[in-house]
């Protein structure tokens, strides 16, 4: 849609992504494909870290809020990760709504980047290059998701 205001034509919404957003959707695309492989992946943790065992010393509401929270930032994960796959381009329309999603997004993925390095405790982490390996790619693709939602919301994707 082109939007004329007395001089010259400003483009908004649609056309503005179509005309540098082939790269964009692309990195969307891969972007959500990137969460929908951590929801997938995630799948593991409760057994690799021995969540029922150690959800079992818990009170019973204080283990049903764990098993709540941990339901919903996997829904999280994987609606992200539909959404950046399906319509990237409903992404890179430049319309408010989808800035300010992108805006979410970001801050959803940066706090999760944070919480890596300035929270957790990794003392009783698994040992070994697998454990390892695999904690460097979730920091990369975390940096990357907010990296790449954070550029969208600010109007440069």
């Amino acid at each position: 849609m082109l939007l004329a205001l007395h001089g010259p034509v400003v483009v908004c919404g649609a056309a503005q992504a179509h005309a540098g957003g082939g790269l964009m959707k692309l990195l969307l695309i891969l972007a959500g494909l990137g969460q929908l492989a951590l929801a997938l992946g995630s799948l593991a943790l409760p057994r690799m870290l021995g969540w029922k065992e150690q959800t079992a010393k818990l009170r019973p509401l204080t283990r049903q809020m764990f098993w709540t929270y941990a339901s919903y930032i996997w829904v999280t994960n994987i609606c992200f990760g539909v959404i950046s796959t399906l319509t990237p381009g409903l992404l890179l329309d430049g319309a408010v709504i989808t800035r300010l999603v992108c805006g979410y997004i970001t801050c959803y993925w940066g706090a999760r980047l944070g919480i890596q390095f300035f929270y957790f405790d990794r003392t009783d982490a698994p040992n070994g290059w697998f454990y390892t390996l695999s904690e460097v790619g979730l920091v990369i693709l975390f940096a990357y998701l907010t990296g790449l939602y954070g550029w969208i919301a600010l109007g440069l994707g």
